[in-house]
């Protein structure tokens, strides 16, 4: 048969490549396609319900409206579009996405560059994400690591891309993103770093700024400067590389000295106080739903004050007296707080020792029985015998075995002789003790033994100075606060508003006048001498078992205020007294206060018609007051007259001033 010159030509390998290579793109493009649809089935739900989350943010404010502390998320003000801070934007850009103007949203060469270092490590160690890709995470999604997660954010990028200009795409990530401290957005940023706008920041402070988006907590301008310049540099580095800066810029901002917002120790401290109030919120309103700004009793120059004095006497002290901590407690006689100082240093210790803490007051609590004895009918000249005394197992002595045999109360509290106090709360008995500690605003836990005379029951700083304000008032149930106001920070609705209300009358005017009267005599012949100042000061001292804790509590007409040094482990200080460092810091801290130029003011409202305990007072005394020189029940022991001033006898002023006649077990 003839040759057919016409059968059909076997392809040739390139054609068949070209061929295969375009079914092969046509089914990748197709299985693609579906992966994307498959992914992109929930895009509507997370366009129309972002998961972009962040907590509240509480604004704490001093009494004179300047800021205290922040917590939670801080949102400040937007940046807008047509202002985006040059500075920040260029560092930005150099940094996070150096092709931004010129690509849809995806990056594929960054994605590549991922892709292999993601296969060659075996993890998720980068993302490749452009600036556009992680406002669409900020936005929308989650911050967990997933394929599907990436697929979905690279979608929404591009959708962002569609819907945005770049300026605005830049504008809402500056906005969005995290940058340490609680801070979303630039601008949040720029105030709680520097205390200043986005475009008042230096080239460095942008640079800080922006080298955070790496790692907000290691690169701190506050928490790590030195880590936080390092990233500057290199953030530098890049603007330079990028053609944003040129090298003499850079070698000045790399080279300046120009840091973050000083904090300072004294800053640092007021943190005490803005705890305080923000561990207290509940007690004030239900959990709150945005953000909301809190205004309290804070005076910026008494709490700055109290704090300085504290750790002026700490580290002048701390070798050779063995004292690492102080507190203190600082009130005006309505209650309202205006300095609460819980430690020393707030950077070393959060603890707040004024709210937190439980410690023996010591010698501190007498007042309160002798405040239980008056009203059972006892004064001021009551005699009573200072002698050793037993009461089964238990022997309380004074300290250095030093007893004075028959005195007046006034003297006993002076020289805070213990067999007194305790001969006084076996008389009245100790229910009653704790019923005046109740009605003193005193909650906690009291152990009903005669030791408790002695101050053995531990009690928060800051009942103390209740206690203490209870007394100042006259006998009117004062309680502290540090709260003026809560209101929602953008609608400025309130939501709690403190009312002055008329304080009850707990006790007797005339048996408060008396116990001032006797500590008066503290201050001026006794134990308290160190809290001598030109002015009216009535207190008392208190040193527990081995000098463990030292206080001074104490009042002007003005102030209330207490003290304290210790130890946190509860080991003795070397011979420290309330009546040594305490009285005296006590002294230096309300000095400060009366030089506070712009004084808070205060107003205590004292209920007209009485109420409280006090109408119930005259129901307690149920017998004579007993004759304690010699633990008989009979008529009251009392000398005449002397009710109105307070004793100057040389018979009983002490060995030294300021130092304690004290205990074995509980000085001073």
């Amino acid at each position: 048969m003839p040759r057919n010159y016409y059968a059909p030509q076997r392809p040739s390998i390139l054609r068949r490549l070209i061929k295969w290579a375009f079914v092969l793109g046509l089914w990748g493009l197709i299985i693609v396609s579906c992966v994307a649809l498959w992914f992109a089935k929930d895009l509507p739900d997370l366009i129309d319900n972002p998961k972009y989350e962040r907590k509240i943010s509480i604004t704490v404010l001093a009494n004179d409206g300047t800021l205290i502390a922040r917590y939670g998320d801080i949102k400040e003000g937007n940046i807008s579009a047509k202002h985006l801070p040059k500075n920040v934007t260029n560092a930005i850009i150099a940094t996070e996405d150096r092709r931004f103007y010129y690509h849809y949203g995806i990056d594929p060469i960054g994605i590549a560059r991922a892709a292999y270092v993601n296969f060659t490590q075996k993890g998720l160690h980068q993302g490749g994400s452009t600036i556009t890709q992680q406002l669409a995470k900020n936005l929308f999604l989650s911050q967990e690591k997933t394929y599907k997660r990436k697929i979905q954010e690279a979608l929404l990028a591009i959708w962002l891309e569609h819907e945005l200009t770049k300026d605005e795409i830049l504008a809402a990530y500056m906005n969005r993103v995290y940058l340490g401290a609680g801070t979303y957005g630039v601008s949040a940023a720029a105030r709680v770093y520097f205390d200043k706008s986005p475009d008042q920041l230096t080239l460095q402070e942008a640079a800080m700024i922006a080298g955070l988006l790496k790692a907000p907590s290691k690169y701190s301008p506050t928490g790590n400067p030195k880590a936080a310049r390092e990233r500057a540099k290199t953030v530098l580095a890049l603007m330079l590389e990028s053609g944003y800066i040129n090298e003499k810029q850079f070698k000045m901002a790399s080279s300046s000295k120009t840091l973050q917002k000083p904090s300072k120790e004294d800053d640092q401290a007021a943190k005490y106080f803005s705890d305080y109030v923000v561990d207290t919120l509940d007690d004030y309103i239900a959990t709150p739903k945005t953000d909301i700004v809190i205004r309290t009793t804070m005076d910026p120059q008494v709490q700055q004050s109290t704090s300085a004095t504290l750790r002026k006497y700490v580290e002048e002290n701390k070798a050779k007296l063995k004292v690492s901590e102080g507190a203190s407690v600082v009130l005006r006689p309505d209650g309202s707080m205006l300095a609460l100082v819980g430690g020393v240093d707030y950077s070393e210790s959060q603890f707040n020792r004024a709210s937190q803490g439980l410690r023996q007051p010591g010698s501190s609590f007498k007042p309160i029985v002798y405040l239980a004895a008056i009203e059972q009918g006892a004064n001021q000249d009551t005699l009573v015998e200072d002698a050793p005394v037993s009461y089964g197992r238990y022997r309380p002595t004074n300290f250095g075995n030093k007893y004075y045999g028959v005195v007046r109360l006034i003297d006993a509290l002076t020289l805070s002789m213990n067999t007194v106090s305790v001969k006084l709360a076996d008389a009245i008995g100790v229910d009653k003790v704790i019923n005046t500690a109740r009605r003193m605003g005193i909650t906690a836990d009291l152990v009903p033994n005669l030791s408790l005379a002695l101050g053995s029951s531990e009690v928060p700083m800051i009942e103390m100075a209740g206690a203490y304000a209870t007394i100042a008032s006259g006998g009117y149930a004062v309680h502290p606060y540090a709260i003026t106001a809560i209101e929602e920070k953008d609608s400025h609705k309130k939501l709690y508003e403190y009312k002055n209300d008329p304080a009850p009358q707990v006790f007797r005017a005339g048996d408060v006048q008396m116990l001032i009267n006797m500590m008066v005599s503290v201050v001026q012949n006794g134990t308290g001498q160190g809290a001598r100042g030109p002015f009216f000061v009535a207190g008392k001292t208190g040193t527990s078992q081995d000098h463990r804790d030292a206080w001074f509590d104490g009042f002007t007409q003005d102030y209330v205020a207490v003290v304290w040094f210790g130890n946190d482990d509860n080991s003795p200080m070397k011979n420290v007294t309330g009546g040594s460092l305490a009285s005296k810091a006590w002294r230096d801290i309300i000095v400060a206060a009366k030089a506070d130029e712009t004084p808070s003011s205060y107003q205590l409202v004292k209920d007209p018609r009485g109420g409280g305990f006090a109408d119930m007072i005259d129901g307690l005394v149920s017998s004579p007051f007993p004759n304690l020189l010699d633990g008989t029940d009979g008529n009251m022991g009392a000398a005449q007259g002397g009710q109105g001033t307070y004793s100057n006898s040389p018979r009983f002023s002490p060995d030294r001033p300021g130092d304690n006649v004290g205990y074995s077990r509980f000085n001073d």
